[in-house]
Parts: C-alpha cells; structure tokens; sequence
C-alpha cells in the first residue's frame, strides 16, 4: 500500500494488520510496524523541517514506544491515529528537552569571528604567574615549571632534574597546593 493513500486507504490496510499482530501474528506485526513507520516519518518530517536529524530518532522512539504500549491499544479506534497519538507525545518529550538547552547555545553561524581571535598577551599574568613561582622552594619550582608550563612528561622532567619520577610527582603536587594557598592569600 503507497505510504501517501488516503487515510482510509490507510487505516483499512493497516487494522487488519494490526490485529493479526495483537493475536501473536509476527509476519503481521513487521508489515504493520513498516506501514506506520513510513506514515510516522512524513508526518514527523513536516513537523521537524528545521530538525531533519531528529526525525529517524523520533520515529524509533514511537515505534519502541507502539511496541511497548501494543497492550493499551482499543481496537474500537482507528491504529493510526493511536499511533499519531502516541508520536505527538514523542515530538512534545523532544521539544521540552531541545528547549531547556537550545537556549544555552548559540550557532556557530551567530558569533562574531572577532570574540574569537584570542587576545594579545600582554604579559600579565605570566609576570603574576613568575611571581608566584618565585615563593616556591626550587625543586617544587621547577617541577611545576618543567611538567605543567613546558608540557614535558613526569618520566622527562626526572630525567631532566635527575630526580625520581616520584619525587617530581610529590613536589609537583606540593608546589600547586602551596600556589593555591598563595592565590588565596592575595584575595
């Protein structure tokens, strides 16, 4: 049956199927669960034109949501509109998440190119940063230096200092706790 029949066309194809399904027809059940989501698919394709990517999602959703509630469904009413049903929900669920967080962001396409473009340094806060570093003892001085400003591994700065990976582990450890209490100090 074409997806873009009438809806009787529709629902009098898909009812039958439904029901077989319902009775434990799993032949039935796929035909049934292949009519509607090709009917879920446009319908939420005209809903989410400025979502495309969420559409397939949605569908699975709706699909695993008919599967789960297949026991709710009142043959006295027609399966499609069931389902629509149950879709709506679906598309309602999507709409109160991407809200609560689509707020947040903005497009790419939105910002400024300049707010990008870093600052030029001004040497600042490497002059504060040198200043701190000049109340440390030496070894937790250069620790701190080697692994977290030159970007060397513990295993390079041992070899390099000619202390023990541990030891560079320990003063390292030491010398940003010690910065901390320094920072904290100026406050």
């Amino acid at each position: 049956m074409p997806v873009d029949a009438q809806p009787g066309d529709f629902e009098s194809a898909l009812k039958p199927l439904w029901l077989r399904a319902q009775s434990g027809d799993d032949v039935a059940y796929r035909q049934a669960l292949g009519l509607l989501a090709a009917r879920l698919r446009g319908y939420l394709k005209r809903r989410l034109s400025g979502l495309p990517d969420e559409v397939e999602d949605l569908v699975q959703e709706t699909l695993l949501a008919l599967h789960l509630q297949r026991g709710t469904y009142d043959p006295a009413l027609p399966v499609s509109a069931w389902a629509v049903a149950i879709a709506r929900h679906k598309l309602v669920d999507l709409w109160r998440r991407r809200g609560r967080r689509d707020h947040l962001h903005d497009t790419i396409d939105d910002v400024d190119e300049q707010l990008l473009a870093a600052e030029p340094d001004d040497g600042g806060a490497r002059r504060d940063l040198e200043l701190l570093l000049q109340e440390l003892p030496q070894a937790q001085m250069q620790a701190i230096v080697l692994t977290k400003i030159e970007g060397l591994s513990v295993a390079e700065a041992a070899v390099r200092t000619g202390a023990t990976e541990s030891a560079i582990k320990v003063q390292v450890h030491r010398g940003l706790k010690r910065l901390a209490a320094l920072v904290r100090q100026q406050d």
